[in-house]
């Protein structure tokens, strides 16, 4: 049986005009003063395009994971797609784990339960895309302001780690995420 297209891709609506308001965005996060980069659970993530930049269709992360890092086990309600570009990433998705190495891509269906550990000895560099947008602005409010997208997270004690876990979790919400108990 073949897949079918969704409607809206097979439609004879006429392409909109261009919006000469929109301009286009050219992210370089190594050279790029203007781009955040933010601590998150231990990673550094560097915001490449945020909702503003494609009117809120999606938002696009460059995620610098160390030994040992990732988020814990969350879900979201929005599309996730993470293509390694570099080392490899354990995913965990409802509950079965895959390894995903550098050119491979995995994609995360909203609302499904799912994580990513690096279990490697070395960085690995991911993509982020969250679609739509919104994602981003969650990292910016919770994560901790960095210099680089390589810079480590700040070294915190455990009173500095539980006060980041509060308040990510108070956020999650706002940010349509649930952190999950595994």
């Amino acid at each position: 049986m073949a897949v079918q297209p969704p409607s809206s891709v097979t439609s004879t609506r006429p392409i909109p005009a261009d919006d000469p308001h929109r301009q286009s965005t050219l992210a370089r996060p190594e050279a790029d003063a203007r781009l955040r980069h933010v601590a998150v659970a231990g990673n550094t993530y560097t915001i490449l395009l945020a909702g503003a930049d494609t009117a809120g269709r999606y938002c696009l992360i460059d995620m610098h994971v160390p030994p040992g890092g990732g988020p814990p086990p969350h879900r979201h309600d929005f599309e996730e797609t993470f293509s390694v570009l570099d080392g490899e990433i354990d995913v965990t998705f409802r509950g079965a784990t895959t390894p995903v190495r550098a050119g491979e891509t995995v994609h995360v269906p909203a609302n499904a339960p799912h994580a990513f550990r690096n279990a490697a000895d070395r960085p690995a560099r991911l993509l982020c895309t969250c679609a739509p947008a919104g994602q981003e602005a969650f990292f910016l409010e919770v994560g901790i302001p960095v210099a680089s997208r390589t810079a480590p997270a700040p070294a915190l004690d455990a009173a500095g780690q539980a006060a980041l876990k509060a308040k990510a979790e108070a956020l999650a919400p706002k940010y349509r995420t649930e952190f999950l108990k595994l």
